[in-house]
């Protein structure tokens, strides 16, 4: 997976406002706080529903303060919309499209005790546990 494949999870440099061409740049701008719309990005592309977004990323009601606030997202909160973004674009290379992506994402996984490998990325540690399946996934340990 490339950053790019990130960085169009997030809308984009229109979103992002700023090009994204290396890991460095997208922890600037993770650090930088992302625009609100990188996380808007995430349901309009089709990768989260709403009620997904406010649990994963960020409350609703804190997504509309921070509308009204500038448009920012705080580090922790962009920290959070890019990690999902990795994830997805992780299960889309992996495999194949955005449908079985979509699909993989929200049903439970033997590999990971039964869990629906999107309700682990509300952290880090299990983001990196649902990528080291999808990594093995890619090199055919898993049928």
């Amino acid at each position: 997976m490339v950053v790019s494949d990130v960085a169009r999870q997030l809308g984009g440099a229109r979103a992002v406002r700023r090009s994204i061409r290396s890991p460095l740049d997208l922890a600037r701008a993770v650090e930088g706080g992302l625009p609100v719309e990188t996380a808007d990005a995430l349901v309009e592309g089709g990768a989260l529903d709403a009620a997904e977004l406010y649990r994963l990323v960020v409350p609703r009601r804190t997504l509309s303060h921070r509308r009204t606030q500038g448009g920012r997202l705080t580090p922790a909160e962009s920290d959070r919309v890019a990690r999902v973004a990795r994830a997805v674009a992780f299960a889309e290379e992996t495999l194949g499209n955005p449908d079985k992506a979509g699909a993989w994402l929200r049903r439970p996984n033997r590999e990971l005790g039964g869990a629906k490998p999107l309700d682990l990325l509300t952290t880090d540690q299990g983001a990196r546990t649902v990528e080291a399946v999808l990594d093995r996934l890619a090199y055919g340990v898993y049928a």
